[in-house]
C-alpha cells in the first residue's frame, strides 16, 4: 500500500522473520535504514521517510524484532543485540544494499552504534538521536551521579512483572511519559496501538531483559570511524550532559554533535522537522 507521500508499507523477510516496514524513494537511491526505539514504531520516521525519498534516497523504516507481528519470537535470549544486528543487516540485504546509511533513536540508536562499530564495512554514515555511544553511556553510569537515576527504567523493565505493570490503565505510565515529552496524543495512540497486547509489549520489553545475555558488551564497544552525527535534546530526562558530550571521545571519524536546546527525548515528535534537516545535510555531506 502506497500513501499520498509515496511511502509504501511492505513485509520484508530477513533473518528468518517477517518485518513490517515503510519504504520510500527510488530503488537505485542510496539506502537509509531507520531504526526506532521504545515504546515507538516505524511511525517515528514518518517525516524523514518522505523527505529522504524526495532527496533521492531509498529509505526503509521497519518495525523491529518484537514490534512486527511476524518477527516476535518468545524467548528473552531471542532479543540479544547480535540477533538485532543480524535483523538490520538482513533487511539491508533484502533491499539489495551492500552499504547503507544507518539512523537510530533510543534503542534503535544503540543498535545503530553497535552496527557502525562491528560492521563498519557496511555503514556509509551514522546518525543517532538521544542515545550516546554505548561506552560513553556506561562511563556516565559510573561517573555521573545522576545518570543511574535517569536510567532507572532499565532495571525496572527487566523485572518479569514489568509488562503487566506497563499495561495497567491502558498503558497509562507509557502514555504519561510520552505526553511529558510533548508527543502529540494521536501519535501516542499510534505507537501504543502496536504494543497494546501483552505479547507485543512483552516482546518489546525483552530488549531490556536480554541486555545481560548478549556477547556484545556496551562498555567495550570500539570507537566509530564512519562519519557520525549525534543529536541530543538538552532536556532529555534519560541522558545527561556527561554521556552526551563524552560521546565525542568515542568517534575517530568525522563527527557532528547537535545539541537541541529545550528539547527532550522524543525529538522527531517534539520538534518535527528539526532532525529531518540535520539528517539531510549530514547525508549530503557524507554520501
Amino acid at each position: 500500500m502506497t500513501s499520498a507521500n509515496g511511502v509504501a508499507t511492505a513485509v520484508i523477510e530477513a533473518n528468518g522473520l517477517r518485518f513490517t516496514a515503510d519504504v520510500a524513494g527510488p530503488d537505485d537511491g542510496a539506502a537509509v535504514l531507520l531504526l526506532h526505539g521504545f515504546p515507538q514504531t516505524r511511525h517515528t520516521w514518518r517525516a524523514e521517510l518522505a523527505a529522504l525519498a524526495d532527496a533521492g534516497y531509498r529509505a526503509c523504516a521497519p518495525d523491529q524484532r518484537g514490534y512486527s507481528e511476524g518477527a516476535r519470537p518468545d524467548g528473552i535470549a531471542d532479543y540479544r543485540v547480535e540477533l538485532l544486528m543480524a535483523d538490520a543487516l538482513g533487511i539491508a540485504d533484502s533491499l539489495g544494499a551492500s552499504r547503507f546509511h544507518i539512523v537510530g533513536h533510543d534503542w534503535g540508536g544503540a543498535l545503530a552504534w553497535f552496527l557502525a562499530a562491528h560492521h563498519a564495512e557496511r555503514v556509509i554514515s551514522l546518525s543517532v538521536i538521544s542515545r550516546p555511544h554505548p561506552a560513553a553511556f556506561m562511563a556516565a553510569m559510573r561517573d555521573d551521579p545522576d545518570q543511574p537515576h535517569r536510567s532507572r527504567h532499565h532495571p525496572a523493565f527487566q523485572r518479569p512483572e514489568a509488562t503487566d505493570a506497563l499495561l495497567v490503565d491502558n498503558a497509562g505510565a507509557l502514555r504519561r511519559a510520552m505526553a511529558r515529552n510533548a508527543v502529540p496524543d494521536a501519535d501516542i495512540d499510534t505507537y501504543l496501538a502496536a504494543l497494546s497486547s501483552h505479547e507485543a509489549l512483552d516482546a518489546a520489553v525483552n530488549w531490556y531483559r536480554a541486555m545481560g545475555q548478549s556477547s556484545i558488551q556496551s562498555s567495550s564497544t570500539p570507537a566509530i570511524d564512519v562519519p557520525t552525527m549525534f543529536v541530543w535534546g538538552n532536556e532529555d530526562a534519560t541522558v545527561g550532559r556527561m554521556a552526551a558530550e563524552n560521546t565525542a571521545d568515542y568517534v575517530t571519524g568525522p563527527y557532528q554533535f547537535a545539541e537541541l536546546p529545550g528539547v527532550n527525548h522524543f525529538v522527531t515528535d517534539e520538534a518535527p522537522g528539526v532532525f529531518t534537516e540535520l539528517l539531510l545535510a549530514h547525508l549530503a555531506q557524507h554520501g
